[in-house]
């Protein structure tokens, strides 16, 4: 009989070399997150509820006010719509201590400050949710800035290739649009396409499943005709 300690070593190298293998491959594989379904993006419970309209009256305030804040900011500055929707939420909350104010001279009640409780409320950032959230933004950048590098470095051409196409693409999109219009565009998609997808999942499935297969063979093709020393180089 093993020992149980030789097991649980083989067992642990074993893990660490699929674990290895596994992190690799998913490094290696750009093409099948390239061309993967914006849906599956949408990771957050709160979102996905959001624009799957599980709350239509919530999705919908949301998507008003989204909407509205980039047409506006499409006719005007940023600088023009932050202040008037600034001094739109001071005259809400003058007006409304003046009215208390005066409701309770009427009444000669002694209700106190109209926003009392909301001032007692602590609005200050935890130091370890700050934390937190630094360092899942850190670990985005450095996932971000890798890829980036293995792109425009040229580590693998056949996807530094699909990169120059996006990007050759998007110089006629920027052509047409400029970036507020993309926004809105990107906003309305966000809350119509999902619902849209979960409706005819099955259909857009089959068709998203032979674009992308019809992408993959059109690059392997032409990662088959690449000449021998890029073969080399990919393969080292």
């Amino acid at each position: 009989m093993a020992d149980p300690m030789t097991q649980s070593s083989q067992i642990s190298s074993s893990q660490g070399l699929n674990d290895g293998h596994s992190a690799s491959s998913k490094d290696s594989k750009f093409s099948d997150s390239f061309f993967s379904s914006p849906v599956s993006l949408i990771q957050s419970p709160q979102v996905n509820d959001l624009v799957h309209w599980r709350d239509p009256k919530k999705s919908g305030v949301v998507f008003g006010v989204s909407l509205l804040l980039l047409l506006s900011l499409a006719a005007f500055s940023m600088i023009s719509v932050v202040s008037y929707l600034l001094l739109a939420l001071l005259c809400v909350t003058i007006s409304f201590r003046i009215y208390k104010s005066v409701i309770q001279a009427v009444q000669k009640s002694n209700e106190g400050h109209p926003f009392k409780a909301l001032m007692e409320k602590d609005v200050t950032v935890p130091p370890e949710t700050f934390r937190k959230h630094v360092d899942t933004c850190l670990t985005h950048v450095n996932r971000v800035l890798k890829q980036m590098s293995r792109l425009f470095l040229v580590e693998d051409l056949v996807d530094s290739l699909k990169l120059a196409v996006v990007m050759w693409l998007m110089t006629y999109v920027g052509a047409v649009f400029n970036g507020i219009t993309i926004l809105i565009l990107a906003d309305i998609l966000l809350f119509s396409v999902p619902p849209i997808y979960e409706k005819n999942k099955t259909q857009i499935d089959r068709y998203i499943d032979i674009a992308r297969t019809q992408v993959n063979t059109t690059f392997a093709k032409l990662q088959e005709k690449l000449p021998a020393s890029m073969k080399r180089c990919k393969a080292e």
